[in-house]
């Protein structure tokens, strides 16, 4: 069975690589439904397996000069307190149990369904964005809300892995319409890399992280990246997104209705 893990994380990495959505709004139900890994545990195993994979696009960002730290910090300053809360809520639960299943399944199918909205309609919401974005009170509470979404996505992800990706890259777009798309998308990874890491040692001290799936799955996803990132220019982004997005939400309305 491990060289399934491995092609799957292969191909996971060859899509993350050619539309930049994060591999947890993948993975994590393709462990569940497809191989049928317990819920806590495809979660704990994926947001490990996130962390080690944006840590190498963070330093690849930072280098370009593609993250404004500022905005980094307060998602930070949002998320990582309200992923510790989370986790230690999680900790109350009876391990590896049914309520735990249903919580973490219909989480994640409803992450996945926000997360397809946020890739349909991403230019609408940045567009809309635009026309306040000189507003006084826009500017004004946009450091506040910043760290009110990185709370949420911190909630987000530390139950389904799923969130900080393209969820986090639409609500920067939205509170900073005049960022640059590149500088937009590296505070997202950056701050991905502590917020998954936080919520992956969490759920590996709750006992929810399968060390032998995470290195079958780095196996293929790690080069599957870099052929996808190549090939991402040759593949028009008109057809991808849309069918991505249409795939997210036959699966999140899978994992709500199961």
């Amino acid at each position: 069975m491990d060289w399934m893990f491995t092609l799957s994380g292969f191909i996971v990495g060859v899509i993350v690589g050619l539309t930049g959505v994060g591999g947890g709004s993948l993975m994590t139900p393709l462990l569940v439904l497809l191989f049928g890994i317990h819920p806590a545990t495809a979660v704990g195993t994926d947001l490990l397996y996130a962390a080690i994979t944006k840590a190498g696009g963070t330093v690849v960002h930072a280098r370009k000069g593609h993250v404004d730290w500022r905005v980094t910090r307060l998602l930070a300053s949002g998320s990582i307190p309200a992923a510790g809360l989370t986790i230690w809520a999680l900790s109350f639960l009876p391990k590896q149990s049914a309520a735990v299943s249903q919580i973490i399944s219909v989480s994640l199918g409803v992450a996945l369904l926000l997360t397809a909205g946020a890739i349909l309609f991403r230019r609408q919401l940045q567009q809309q964005a635009l026309t306040h974005a000189d507003d006084a009170a826009h500017n004004e509470w946009r450091a506040p809300l910043t760290v009110t979404v990185g709370a949420l996505l911190g909630v987000l992800v530390s139950i389904s892995s799923v969130g900080a990706g393209a969820l986090g890259v639409a609500a920067l777009f939205y509170l900073y319409p005049r960022l640059p798309t590149l500088r937009i998308i590296g505070s997202d990874v950056a701050h991905a890399v502590p917020l998954t890491l936080v919520a992956g040692l969490g759920h590996w001290l709750l006992g929810s992280v399968d060390w032998s799936l995470l290195g079958s799955l780095l196996l293929g996803s790690l080069p599957g990246i870099w052929l996808g990132s190549h090939a991402s220019a040759r593949v028009p982004d008109r057809f991808l997104r849309p069918a991505l997005a249409t795939m997210l939400l036959l699966i999140g309305g899978k994992l709500i209705a199961q």
